[in-house]
């Protein structure tokens, strides 16, 4: 194959906007204008000059996912495939705080800031004095939060751009803070958790635009993504995944999926202009809580949204529930939707489509070079795709177990173009447990989570950090689901079965009243007939659509996978193990064992000439439930089925959260 260039160089205009109209012949004015500037000095640096100055400087570790295609490449090579092995543990620090770290520390200069799940504690560490606690953030939020979400507090970490570090807590509140100091700059609820709304994700910063979006699909809550200014904090757009055009920000002529119009009020069910009943808008889900990447040639960024949150109308009424599990492009400044592409409709396994997108340039695919968008969905199919029209061009099983699905149909003539060809016998929405539909791989939690994949130049392959884990579920009955959303509006909770009710603030905003069922639940988990692990990590080729190499794991893989231009692929277990492997062929160049199971990224910087690689470790979140951990009521959490299928990690870990860094002697 030919295969990939790393997302281009990133270009950001000096003096973005000026127009310095002259009418010709008056050169003197010219020249006034050019000494004016001249003895001026050098122009003042603009935000997207900082951020890119940032991310360029690969002693840093400036941004989650390195740089804004997400590639988590570094060009960094003092440790390599040759000496890994000689690898030894330089640092470590406890953040005295249980559950589920996911994410990874920023690096920025000779600073290092360290995130926590929930209660979001933030450390800022000085890398010239001995990793010493600069400042402390600790932000207020109700202690009772967490149990209302889904997979405990986690938070997928800081991002830092324009002299600011961003923090998104779990009560929805986007916080700046000054990197120096630690204090507030300014801060912007996002969301409302008395509606099921939470925050889990790292944001995206695209120029001067913080983009944040929300958790809580699992709670009924309705997806939306928000822009805010850099500067100020105001809000300056927010797009919802379902509902009217006017308020999902799709154009029904210049938005398109699969390269056609989308039409007037494609999200909305039954609304002006046709849009299809039972989809939806009002039914919550839909919720974007996952990885973002920005293309700032194309002036885009592109997200996932979640699964829908299926009411007892959509079990009558065949659905896509637009736009739920669907890959969307939209403008930073304005929020406008460019393309759309549902991956899973009518998600009734509840995959959700939120994983990261990671952005190549050059792709040789089919004769002609393209810049492509690579997505490996929980669905378990692994998608190229053209990022400037959404125009799928290779579409995948990652996981040889896949059977939800037999192919993605790749036919632009076909009337099935773009969609799944889904197995009936597979997609039942079966009300009674006893009568569960069995066998269904992938399990919920998808063939691989939110954890982020990477990309290396040097191989032209993706190293995909995978679950192997199929599943029985049933979906619960409408009385049973009817009688969930009575008790929630009795107690004023969210929960699942019943879309919270809308604050009077948000009264125009379309919120169902009545039960929803939520997708799933699965009745028991388990790896697929005849295999006993639950894990891989795939070294996969994007162009040919096919596996290079696959290393089994005994349990799925919850971290975030680096490569580095040494030719290593470093990655963490939920045993808690930190290794890292051959490129090329996937052979084990290191392991060392953590305090606690790893659900955080891998990541590296430079400090004083010397390069360290580094991980959180601190089982929680989903994974959690296999020892007693997530966050919710212990009976909820004993009896998932979660819990059941990853019981073996007791004997392996424990919770306590830990940054641990290595080095070279």
């Amino acid at each position: 194959m030919t295969g990939f260039q790393l997302s281009g160089a990133i270009r950001f205009p000096l003096l973005s906007g000026a127009i310095l109209s002259l009418a010709v012949g008056r050169l003197s004015l010219v020249g006034v204008l050019l000494s004016i500037l001249l003895s001026a000095g050098p122009y003042p640096a603009t935000a997207d000059e900082r951020a890119r100055k940032c991310v360029e400087d690969e002693n840093n570790w400036c941004m989650q996912q390195k740089n804004y295609a997400a590639t988590r490449y570094s060009t960094l090579d003092q440790i390599n495939s040759k000496n890994a092995r000689d690898l030894r543990m330089a640092w470590s620090f406890s953040t005295g705080v249980l559950g589920g770290h996911e994410g990874s520390p920023l690096v920025i200069g000779s600073m290092m800031y360290l995130h926590t799940p929930f209660p979001n504690v933030v450390y800022a560490l000085n890398l010239d004095d001995e990793n010493r606690i600069v400042w402390k953030y600790q932000p207020t939020q109700d202690a009772n939060l967490v149990q209302g979400m889904c997979c405990e507090g986690v938070n997928r970490g800081l991002q830092y751009a324009d002299g600011k570090l961003f923090l998104y807590q779990a009560d929805t509140t986007l916080v700046a803070l000054n990197p120096k100091t630690g204090q507030v700059i300014w801060k912007a609820p996002n969301g409302d958790p008395a509606r099921g709304e939470t925050g889990t994700g790292a944001v995206l910063v695209a120029g001067k635009v913080v983009i944040a979006g929300v958790s809580g699909g699992d709670q009924g809550a309705r997806g939306f993504i928000t822009g805010y200014d850099i500067n100020s904090g105001q809000r300056l757009w927010r797009a919802y995944s379902s509902g009217p055009d006017a308020q999902t920000l799709f154009n029904p002529e210049k938005t398109t999926v699969l390269g056609k119009p989308v039409g007037a009020n494609s999200g909305n069910p039954g609304g002006a202009g046709g849009g299809e009943a039972g989809n939806a808008s009002g039914l919550g889900g839909g919720a974007p809580w996952g990885w973002f990447s920005w293309d700032p040639k194309l002036n885009l960024f592109y997200y996932g949204t979640g699964s829908p949150a299926l009411g007892a109308g959509a079990r009558e009424t065949p659905s896509d529930a637009k736009w739920t599990s669907t890959i969307i492009a939209r403008r930073p400044q304005t929020g406008d939707a460019v393309w759309a592409y549902q991956l899973t409709p009518s998600d009734v396994w509840g995959f959700d489509g939120v994983n990261e997108m990671i952005l190549i340039d050059e792709a040789q695919i089919g004769g002609e070079k393209r810049d492509v968008l690579v997505h490996f969905d929980r669905n378990g199919f692994a998608y190229t795709i053209d990022r400037a029209t959404g125009m799928p061009l290779v579409a995948e099983r990652f996981d040889v177990a896949v059977n939800w699905a037999s192919e993605i149909d790749l036919d632009a003539a076909s009337p099935t173009f773009g969609r799944p060809k889904a197995i009936a016998s597979l997609s039942e929405l079966k009300t009674d447990a006893a009568a569960q539909t069995a066998q269904v791989c992938p399990a919920s939690l998808g063939s691989k989570n939110q954890q982020p994949a990477a990309y290396s130049p040097m191989t032209k392959l993706f190293y995909v950090p995978a679950s192997h884990v199929c599943m029985n579920f049933a979906v619960p009955a409408a009385a049973a689901a009817a009688a969930a959303g009575e008790a929630a509006r009795k107690s004023g909770a969210a929960g699942v079965g019943q879309t919270p009710q809308p604050a009077a603030s948000e009264a125009s905003r379309p919120i169902s009243t009545g039960p929803v069922a939520i997708p799933g639940p699965p009745v028991s988990m388990s790896p697929p007939k005849n295999d006993t692990h639950m894990g891989n990590l795939i070294a996969w080729d994007a162009v040919e659509g096919k596996a290079v190499w696959s290393n089994k794991e005994q349990f799925p893989i919850w971290s975030g996978v680096l490569t580095t231009a040494g030719g290593i692929a470093c990655y963490g277990t939920l045993e808690g193990d930190f290794k890292c492997v051959d490129q090329k062929d996937g052979r084990e160049l290191f392991r060392n064992r953590t305090p606690s199971g790893i659900v955080g990224n891998v990541f590296t910087y430079a400090h004083k000439g010397k390069q360290y690689i580094g991980v959180l470790s601190g089982i929680g979140g989903l994974p959690g439930l296999g020892i007693g951990s997530g966050g919710n009521d212990a009976k909820r959490t004993e009896q998932s089925p979660m819990a059941a299928a990853l019981s073996g990690l007791r004997n392996y870990t424990a919770q306590g959260g830990s940054l641990t860094v290595w080095a070279l002697p």
